[in-house]
């Protein structure tokens, strides 16, 4: 195992747009920093991404490349890799995987897996044909046949917020996911038609055959109530606390993105299933001012001790 650098301001593990712009700000403050990344991002499925100021339409594959460049002018080193585990040490931590690094402070930006529902073809169209994301992708398909695939109560508000793109939309398999009858005739009154489950789907964006026991239908896309789950092993591992939200269990943080361990930051989804590529950025270049302010802090206090 090859030791690439000793002490590191901090490592940043993950990065997609989080990491990236967190790598960015501190590199700019200064700061020595390393990015550890697998390049298997969370978006890498989709051609375009929509709604971030100045660049509404670009590949968000594109989107990172901009940001390796912009993060290694700024002495950035980005290391194509995977790490195993982050554990505590003097002064800091050491971080282990394909290259051993250490820090006085630790970024884990892992992003998150979307579960799909076992239905044939939807693993194929994801990031295409199908998605979860009614902002990032129903303006494209606005007052065309759109469908939901219902996997849980929750379903019953991804069908609501697509009514605002299309009067021509049909949930599939709502009763077995669990949406109660009363919000189901409210959203008959909405105008929302009802299917059986899905049990396969086929075709391209634009053109997607959804099909039943039954019947088949033809919409523009269909949208999927995938089930998130963190990548967050290191974080637990870790001992970092971890909480309950609607979207499943998460790691806990504070307004920065700070964990329940001292010097350790988690950004982006892996923290936060809210977390858009315009969030992600956002919350990346918060975490890095306030890392930067810890640090500054604790040089302070070692000369004033």
């Amino acid at each position: 195992m090859e030791r690439v650098m000793t002490g590191y301001d901090v490592v940043i593990v993950g990065g997609g747009a989080a990491g990236l712009s967190a790598a960015v700000m501190l590199g700019r403050a200064r700061r020595s920093v390393a990015v550890v990344d697998e390049r298997r991002p969370r978006n890498r499925f989709a051609p375009h991404m929509h709604g971030l100021l100045s660049r509404d339409g670009m590949s968000p594959l594109e989107l990172l490349e901009h940001g390796r460049r912009d993060a290694t002018k700024y002495g950035v080193d980005l290391i194509e890799g995977t790490v195993t585990s982050i554990e505590k040490a003097d002064g800091g931590f050491v971080v282990r995987g394909s290259q051993e690094l250490s820090a006085r402070r630790v970024v884990v930006a892992t992003g998150l897996v979307d579960v799909l529902p076992e239905v044939a073809g939807v693993e194929a169209l994801w990031g295409t044909g199908a998605v979860v994301c009614p902002y990032c992708d129903g303006w494209e398909v606005r007052d065309q046949p759109l469908g939901v695939i219902a996997t849980s109560p929750a379903s019953r508000n991804q069908a609501h917020l697509l009514r605002q793109w299309t009067n021509d939309l049909t949930v599939f398999g709502a009763t077995e996911a669990g949406i109660p009858e009363v919000e189901i005739a409210v959203m008959r009154a909405r105008g929302i038609a009802f299917a059986p489950p899905a049990i396969a789907i086929e075709g391209e964006t634009g053109a997607v055959r959804i099909s039943t026991a039954t019947e088949q239908h033809a919409v523009a896309r269909v949208f999927v109530g995938a089930r998130p789950r963190p990548n967050a092993d290191l974080l637990a591992a870790l001992g970092c606390a971890m909480e309950d939200t609607p979207a499943g269990r998460f790691v806990s943080t504070d307004s920065s993105g700070e964990t329940s361990v001292a010097g350790v930051w988690a950004i982006g989804n892996v923290a936060d299933v809210k977390a858009l590529v315009p969030i992600a950025l956002g919350a990346g270049t918060y975490a890095a001012t306030q890392i930067n302010i810890s640090l500054t802090e604790e040089e302070i206090a070692a000369i004033t001790a």
